[in-house]
């Protein structure tokens, strides 16, 4: 008896309702994500060479590249929603960018507590990559497998789907919950500093610290804020999203995902890319300390 695991195109036997999203993704907005993570991409590859952030421009620059080939996927099913490889590639993709977009976020925070002094931080600055970056690491691993598994379980086999969506599940909320430990650390240095440090003006005085002006510190410090923000509104938005299942009402609605995930995701690459991390904070430079 024939069955969905036999659709490989819309047909009478194969109603587009019946694939995972349930719609053709939208083709205008799938094409201006890639166009626009591209661009991102290639954006933060050269502005990485010429500061010469080597570190930030990996994690950028994978993250918006990997967002591209998503949403490229996202295209291809516009033409064939019942497409195998096209679902694999975009699901993949889409799940594990903004990880390396929030390894980004935490590296950034690490050069900004050096500039401001890091004498008033709970951790030292190094941690900040250490710690974060390294649960950072353990979400990705834990979503590529969820995203591996959901991937090589086919159209039916709807246990493996399952098991696949669970560990997604899971490494999204580690990640909310790496990202709100490294809000509360933030917010508590930014408190000291305002306290009992010299503000935005910064420790001018430490061989350690760099000094940087304070426009130019305010201007990074909104574009650092203004994508944790935006970072941990697609990770919120995604752990109901996975949770109902493959195919449930939420993961139907593509305006929703659009906005709360491709567009989120845009925003902080592209803050990162108009304020970019290597200007504003020298300390991130690859042997900057050599040519002061």
């Amino acid at each position: 008896m024939p069955s969905y695991a036999d659709c490989f195109e819309v047909g009478p036997l194969c109603p587009v309702q019946a694939t995972t999203y349930g719609y053709y993704p939208n083709f205008g907005g799938n094409v201006f994500f890639a166009v626009f993570f591209g661009v991102l991409g290639i954006s933060q590859l050269g502005l990485g060479i010429y500061f010469r952030t080597w570190t930030f421009m990996t994690a950028l620059g994978i993250g918006a590249l990997m967002e591209m080939a998503g949403y490229i996927g996202r295209v291809l099913m516009n033409d064939n929603p019942w497409s195998a490889p096209a679902f694999k590639l975009q699901i993949v993709c889409l799940v594990l960018a903004p990880t390396f977009v929030a390894a980004g976020i935490y590296l950034t925070l690490k050069h900004i507590v050096l500039a401001l002094g890091p004498e008033h931080s709970k951790l030292k600055p190094r941690l900040f990559t250490w710690i974060f970056i390294g649960c950072d690491v353990g979400s990705l691993l834990l979503q590529a497998a969820g995203g591996g598994v959901a991937a090589a379980a086919g159209k039916t086999d709807q246990a493996m789907l399952k098991a696949g969506d669970d560990i997604i599940i899971a490494g999204i909320a580690f990640q909310v919950a790496t990202m709100a430990v490294c809000g509360f650390v933030a917010l508590h240095f930014f408190w000291t500093v305002s306290r009992h440090g010299n503000g935005l003006e910064g420790e001018k005085d430490l061989e350690t610290t760099t000094s940087v002006p304070r426009t130019r510190m305010q201007l990074i410090l909104g574009a650092e804020i203004f994508a944790y923000f935006t970072v941990i509104i697609r990770c919120i938005y995604r752990i109901p999203e996975m949770a109902g299942g493959w195919g449930n009402p939420l993961m139907q609605k593509e305006s929703e995902f659009l906005v709360l995930d491709g567009m989120m995701i845009a925003l902080a690459c592209l803050s990162f890319t108009l304020f970019h991390p290597g200007f504003f904070l020298p300390s991130m430079r690859t042997g900057y300390k050599n040519r002061a």
